[in-house]
């Protein structure tokens, strides 16, 4: 019997709503039921810092590297158009845009696929299978050598990516309580601050290659993909699908590892789609405020990307006397930048309580160094480098943002529906920024375009227009926060208002003791993979 059928169940009998007792399947129910029913134990608080470092030791290091090889993955076209891949594939400027664009087509289009295949097979596994599945894609730019080889490749490798972060959500919600969730992803998330920094490294490497039989594009393809493989493989054999089959994890400490998440309400994961919490999360207003929110955030980056000065901050500091070769490492700093300023902003989120005023503080500078990079001289060149480095500080705040929104959605469906909409609201944006490199507005070549003569229009040298663009955004996204935050604290208002529900008290499973025997157990509200609407216990973080 579905959540829907418990509430037709308890409108039909509304004066015995606190004394029915209805029984319900396995199947309906969420996974740490099983383990968790029946079990009446206080944890101590000690005891769950235990279990909580042990998951930390076996599983983050492995989320971490994959997130890393993944954001390598995805820039290794940009890295390689600096190696001669255009010349060594005898591709136009526009089939090389098109490269670009074709990843984040497949990335949106297959986007929702991905995630309900998340929901229906073993999480661990199925990311596996892609990390594999995308590995043989990376080695596979090497054998190609024209238009057509590398578009197939290129669509395969957006398809198999788009269900790391995705994946990486429900894992996190799976093992973490909602403030430790914050932190756990902002540790995977600053991982692309580190690809940003061994990629420039291994570019600046593997420029060094003597041109033989392969092309130094060529062996960069091989080198990723050799390592994302590596990574698939540990991924298979080393990462728990769910708390409730931790290999790491004795019996007992796999009960107390459901226990320690039991206050988060969203329970572990269900296998089977409840279309009426797909419904619900269409017709919930704060997942279109979210994916509202990652428009804006995406349109800042576009410009940016495009037409504004982040695209002259490599020949600013080429500009300095250093040569590409130094240009590329000094591309570095932009990856030590984001790893200092998600760490602490994700901890101070997590220490504080407070994710809405968090990343609306992380926004600020982004506003401060739009306005000094268009009132600076523009011979300033030292100042308008550190401006455009401040511009980009508020990135923390989509880290925040995309934990927040794990950390308020209950009802597994809802939660693979949610984290959907809003992945595909910032990938669109940036489909649609690629789409326009057709037109031959900008290359997107990581430094091909960032060490070489940009085109001038209307809009150079300042590029006030964009970044004026930019700056409306910043303020929007920043509007946005206090308005999700104020609609969160204004439910939960209600629902303290509210007399106390004593809905889904009294529903039970089957379920199979030690001893061999069939007995009913009763089944905790938390274990019911009811939506954070329909559990009127469920209060929202701020």
């Amino acid at each position: 019997m579905s959540s829907s059928s418990v509430d037709k169940h308890n409108d039909e009998k509304q004066e015995a709503v606190d004394v029915s007792v209805v029984e319900v399947s396995v199947a309906d129910v969420d996974t740490g039921a099983v383990l968790a029913c029946g079990v009446d134990v206080d944890l101590d608080p000690d005891e769950a810092v235990r279990i909580r470092k042990k998951i930390d030791r076996h599983i983050l290091p492995l989320m971490c590297v994959l997130y890393w090889v993944q954001f390598m993955d995805k820039t290794t076209l940009g890295n390689a158009a600096v190696l001669g891949i255009k010349q060594g594939a005898h591709l136009t400027t526009d089939q090389y845009n098109w490269l670009g664009t074709i990843f984040y087509i497949s990335y949106l289009a297959l986007e929702f696929p991905q995630n309900l295949a998340l929901q229906h097979f073993p999480v661990a596994k199925y990311i596996s299978i892609n990390v594999f599945i995308w590995a043989i894609c990376v080695c596979a730019h090497a054998a190609c050598h024209n238009f057509a080889g590398l578009m197939a490749v290129r669509f395969i490798l957006g398809a198999c990516e788009g269900v790391t972060t995705a994946g990486f959500l429900i894992i996190t919600a799976m093992f973490y309580t909602r403030k430790e969730q914050t932190v756990r992803v902002g540790y995977w998330f600053f991982m692309n601050g580190f690809a940003q920094i061994i990629s420039g490294f291994l570019s600046y490497g593997i420029l060094h290659i003597k041109p033989g039989k392969l092309e130094p594009w060529r062996w960069l393809m091989i080198i990723t993909g050799i390592m994302t493989f590596i990574t698939a493989v540990c991924f298979w054999f080393f990462f728990p699908d769910s708390p409730t089959t931790a290999w790491f994890l004795t019996p007992e400490e796999r009960v107390k590892a459901v226990l320690r998440i039991k206050q988060n309400q969203t329970g572990v994961e269900n296998k089977h789609f409840k279309k009426e919490q797909l419904i619900e999360a269409l017709t919930d207003p704060k997942t279109w405020l979210f994916a509202l929110y990652a428009v804006f955030t995406q349109i800042p980056n576009s410009f940016q990307r495009r037409t504004s000065l982040s695209n002259q901050k490599p020949l600013i500091v080429n500009s300095f006397g250093f040569t590409v070769l130094q240009t590329t490492l000094l591309t570095c700093v932009d990856g030590v930048i984001s790893i200092a300023t998600v760490g602490i902003g994700v901890n101070v989120a997590a220490w504080t309580g407070q994710r809405g005023f968090t990343a609306f503080a992380w926004k600020c500078p982004d506003v401060l160094g739009g306005i000094l990079i268009q009132t600076l001289p523009w011979s300033n060149k030292v100042g308008l480098l550190f401006s455009l480095w401040v511009a980009g500080l508020g990135s923390t705040a989509f880290v925040i943002v995309i934990a927040w929104l794990g950390s308020v959605t209950a009802g597994h469906t809802k939660r693979i529906t949610t984290n959907t909409i809003m992945l595909m609201a910032y990938v669109m944006r940036r489909k649609r920024d690629r789409a326009r490199h057709v037109e031959g507005m900008y290359p997107p070549a990581y430094l091909a375009s960032r060490c070489s003569p940009l085109p001038q229009d209307k809009y150079k040298p300042r590029n006030r227009v964009p970044w004026i663009v930019c700056i409306v955004s910043f303020v929007v996204c920043m509007a946005l926060l206090l308005i999700i935050r104020g609609y969160l604290a204004a439910e939960n208002r209600r629902r303290d208002a509210e007399s106390p529900s004593q809905a889904y008290d009294n529903v039970y499973i089957e379920h199979l003791s030690w001893d061999g025997k069939l007995e009913k157990v009763k089944v905790d509200k938390e274990f019911l993979d009811l939506t954070d609407i329909q559990n009127r216990d469920f209060r929202y973080v701020l």
